[in-house]
């Protein structure tokens, strides 16, 4: 309890640090991106409750890949150069796997065994997302205090996690719900599997990203 009562001690104690923090998270959550693009079109393909073990993915995974790069991991990378590089191309294969995956499943035929990107895949996925990366090392030089205690440092990372968490989510769904809302109106086929493709795209396009 004494442990809690000093994390919400720090929490509180800053909270034009937390504001701050959270604006930045709430405007990479619902700003354009793959795990976005993905919610939408799997949203658009398989409506809501298929798409949710996706949206809980991103948003247990991201948040974590935030805590494990703040206590230190990204260490690794400044040590180990060669291997954020074979990252990326392991991100853009990842990415043309997921865009293929649900485009394939836009097809009248195929809905019926088609499978909807899972829990797995997503949570995964934070650690090839170029975004996410990008959000998160940004987040993590702008809003943690330099110099503090280890135990603080801990406990200041513990609580931007918690935000993070918290924030994701609910981008995720409106999204989702954004694709549900198209896939509503699009009640041709035709013009379904092009808004489908459409989205596809945009998902292969942001491979781009990786190598920027």
């Amino acid at each position: 309890m004494a442990s809690q009562g000093r994390l919400w001690q720090t929490a509180l104690a800053l909270p034009e640090q937390l504001l701050a923090f959270s604006l930045f998270t709430l405007a990479g959550a619902v700003t354009p991106g793959p795990n976005n693009t993905i919610s939408t079109l799997s949203g658009a393909t398989f409506g809501f409750r298929r798409t949710l073990p996706q949206m809980l993915g991103v948003s247990v995974g991201y948040p974590l890949m935030l805590a494990a790069l703040g206590l230190g991991l990204g260490e690794v990378f400044k040590h180990v150069p060669w291997l954020h590089g074979a990252m990326r191309y392991v991100g853009a294969a990842f990415l043309i796997y997921l865009a293929w995956k649900l485009v394939s499943a836009s097809a009248t035929e195929e809905r019926g065994t088609a499978q909807p990107v899972g829990f797995t895949e997503a949570f995964f996925f934070q650690w090839l997302n170029p975004k996410a990366w990008s959000i998160a090392l940004g987040a993590l030089a702008a809003f943690t205090t330099p110099g503090l205690p280890a135990a603080d440092f801990f406990r200041e990372v513990a609580i931007f996690t918690a935000i993070s968490a918290i924030i994701t989510f609910p981008a995720l769904v409106l999204w989702c719900l954004f694709g549900v809302a198209i896939s509503a109106m699009l009640k041709d086929e035709k013009k379904r599997r092009i808004f489908n493709y459409a989205l596809a795209v945009i998902l292969v396009l942001s491979i781009a990203f990786l190598f920027i």
